[in-house]
């Protein structure tokens, strides 16, 4: 690992996943609860009560007012978090978009190893080789290289289809990275199973420069990634511009989604420097602290 990578990975480790969800995992972790428990977190005294571990009796405050009381500490757990990427063809066409999305993938999933959460990562639409589920810091470092040489083979059916074909089971959060250029009918379908249980989504849309901001002028032949259907289009000044209001509108319409559902949105394009979307950005919008 170079010198650059040990100084991300070590600013990474300072950053925790942010999350409202109310913890519901039976599993030890390193996020307070906000309930009694065994941690070395000080909470606060309550009366002995018969049965209680006499270990916990505070004999100083005993001294001060002859009654026993016992200390409590908060209770640390896990959440477990699920990290969708989109490995489908129209991200993994421009090199420069692909490695972004694998870039933020790895790091996010960093943190959620680092702060002792349980991660899924889902390579949705691709082989079901490189799904990885790991809890532990022991696993940070490789988990975060799994991730940067993923392939993303492709199989039959898009990013959504695949996407609600998993298992949620003990989900509490999910982190969704997607180019979202799929009908918003289908994002609505799984963000609808996402919020029905109870999960607390982070929706990443990350684009290319080239699709957000199109160069090419004249006579072209422009291939669906997904499909493979070709249409001959003549690139014209006006046609940009009105692909780009559609782009605009289709964009809208996935945040609108977000915030119908109460899940959190984010935009990045592969021209956007890393390290401040990662720190600065994620951190503005809460999904980092």
């Amino acid at each position: 690992m170079s010198a650059g990578q040990d100084g991300l990975l070590a600013r990474l480790q300072r950053k925790r996943l942010s999350v409202k969800t109310r913890r519901r995992a039976a599993h030890k972790g390193g996020r307070r609860s906000g309930r009694p428990g065994q941690s070395l977190e000080f909470s606060d005294f309550r009366a002995y009560q018969p049965g209680d571990d006499i270990r916990l009796i505070d004999w100083n405050l005993y001294g001060r007012t002859g009654k026993h009381y016992i200390k409590r500490f908060l209770d640390e757990q896990e959440i477990h978090v699920a990290i969708f990427l989109d490995a489908s063809p129209s991200m993994r066409t421009i090199d420069t978009k692909w490695r972004m999305a694998k870039e933020i993938a790895a790091a996010l999933s960093y943190i959620v190893l680092m702060g002792e959460d349980r991660l899924s990562f889902i390579p949705a639409s691709s082989s079901a080789e490189g799904k990885i589920t790991r809890k532990g810091t022991v696993y940070a470092k490789s988990v975060y290289k799994s991730i940067l040489a993923t392939d993303g083979m492709a199989k039959a059916g898009t990013f959504t289809e695949n996407a609600l074909r998993e298992g949620l089971k003990s989900t509490q959060t999910a982190i969704v990275i997607s180019d979202g250029l799929e009908n918003p009918g289908e994002f609505d379908t799984l963000f609808r199973k996402l919020a029905l249980s109870k999960i607390e989504v982070k929706f990443i849309q990350i684009l290319s420069g080239e699709e957000l901001f199109p160069s090419e002028a004249g006579d072209l032949r422009l291939i669906d990634s997904e499909t493979g259907t070709a249409v001959d289009v003549t690139m014209r000044e006006s046609i940009i511009k009105m692909y780009q209001r559609r782009l605009k509108a289709h964009n809208a319409s996935l945040e609108q989604l977000c915030s119908k559902y109460g899940f959190s949105y984010l935009a990045v394009s592969d021209r956007d420097d890393f390290h401040e979307f990662i720190f600065q950005k994620c951190t503005a919008k809460k999904v980092l602290e």
